[in-house]
């Protein structure tokens, strides 16, 4: 058998190869590696390495010469490949990002990636890979609102202005209305969850009646003053008013933030603040729920007990949200608000000037 031609390995390169090849947290291939250089070191035959190793005689050579061009630390790792050719060129690339932004395709809304690959000539998969690298995604649309409200400002600072600096002696309560709670029971019963499963629950359900939920979130702690009425009118605004009245300390003065419908200004309903001084009003702006934080509050229970919830009658559903509600109340959690006015003004001024600017 032809020998190899030996190695000339230092002292110190054997011992660091000896470690790399003893070592059992060394990966195979760079155990295989160290041992490669040692038994050439050694002057073993390229065969009895061959045979030792159970390895080919390309790998023996290109390990040998890859120590006496680069050393132990030519071993540690494999030399960086040419990837696979680009068959997509920018001009495509560009013309994919440019007619997703700047077009729409004929009979649709929005592109998908079939109609997109369809229109430039490349695959559907090319055309997801290229929204993904430049964060497009059409098949999503969000939603938003800016208030028209001529006094906007000025109730933003009123309104924020009770949350951030509250007044003394006074509870300040955000109040408003969830009207029309459906009491839906499904027409089958669901499965429950099991691993690997989630629960299920019939699509279609049966309509048993509504319930209006009036609420009063008090901003220091979290706790919450809830009716349920059968209507939304004023009439049933002056019952939960009169209820918020029975239900706070006397001695403080009440701060309600309310929204712009009807029922808050109603005449009688004036008239009976105008009775009882102790109770302040402050509108947010028109288009402006978000200013008001008990509609935080009727997000958490419409997802926690009222979306998923059967209920086979209008006293069902009460009982459900009555239950929630002392739920609410034995532990209190606030809600606590950080944006300041100018920071909400900021958001808006740049909301408005990309309006202009599109339009």
């Amino acid at each position: 058998m032809k020998a190899s031609k030996q190695l000339s390995v230092s002292d110190s390169d054997r011992l660091q190869l000896d470690q790399m090849a003893r070592n059992g947290n060394t990966p195979q291939k760079v155990s295989l590696r160290a041992r490669i250089v040692l038994f050439s070191a050694d002057g073993m035959a390229t065969g009895e390495i061959m045979r030792r190793l159970d390895t080919t005689a390309p790998t023996v050579s290109r390990w040998r010469r890859r120590y006496e061009t680069a050393g132990v630390a030519g071993l540690l790792k494999d030399r960086s490949r040419p990837g696979r050719k680009r068959r997509i060129d920018d001009a495509q690339v560009r013309e994919v990002v440019e007619k997703t932004l700047r077009e729409t395709p004929a009979h649709a809304t929005h592109w998908s990636t079939r109609t997109m690959a369809a229109a430039v000539g490349v695959s559907d998969t090319t055309v997801q890979r290229i929204w993904k690298a430049h964060g497009l995604k059409p098949h999503r649309v969000n939603t938003f609102k800016l208030s028209r409200d001529p006094r906007f400002v000025e109730k933003l600072h009123d309104v924020v202005g009770l949350y951030l600096n509250p007044p003394e002696h006074a509870l300040v309560l955000s109040v408003d209305e969830k009207s029309q709670i459906q009491a839906l029971d499904r027409t089958q019963p669901g499965l429950p969850m099991k691993p690997g499963r989630a629960s299920t629950m019939t699509h279609d359900y049966k309509r048993n009646g509504t319930t209006t939920l009036f609420a009063a979130l008090n901003t220091l702690d979290g706790r919450v003053i809830g009716q349920c009425l059968p209507r939304h009118r004023h009439q049933e605004f002056l019952r939960f008013l009169r209820t918020i009245d029975r239900q706070t300390t006397k001695a403080l003065d009440l701060h309600l933030i309310v929204d712009n419908y009807a029922t808050h200004t109603h005449p009688e309903v004036r008239a009976w603040l105008a009775q009882h001084p102790r109770f302040h009003m402050h509108f947010t702006p028109t288009s402006a729920s978000w200013l008001n934080l008990v509609e935080r509050w009727f997000r958490e229970i419409t997802e926690k007990r009222i979306r998923r919830g059967a209920f086979k009658s209008v006293p069902d559903l009460i009982a459900a949200i009555t239950d929630y509600l002392q739920a609410t109340n034995a532990g209190p959690k606030p809600f606590t608000w950080t944006a300041p006015v100018q920071a909400i003004l900021s958001k808006i001024q740049r909301a408005n000037e990309v309006l202009e600017a599109l339009h």
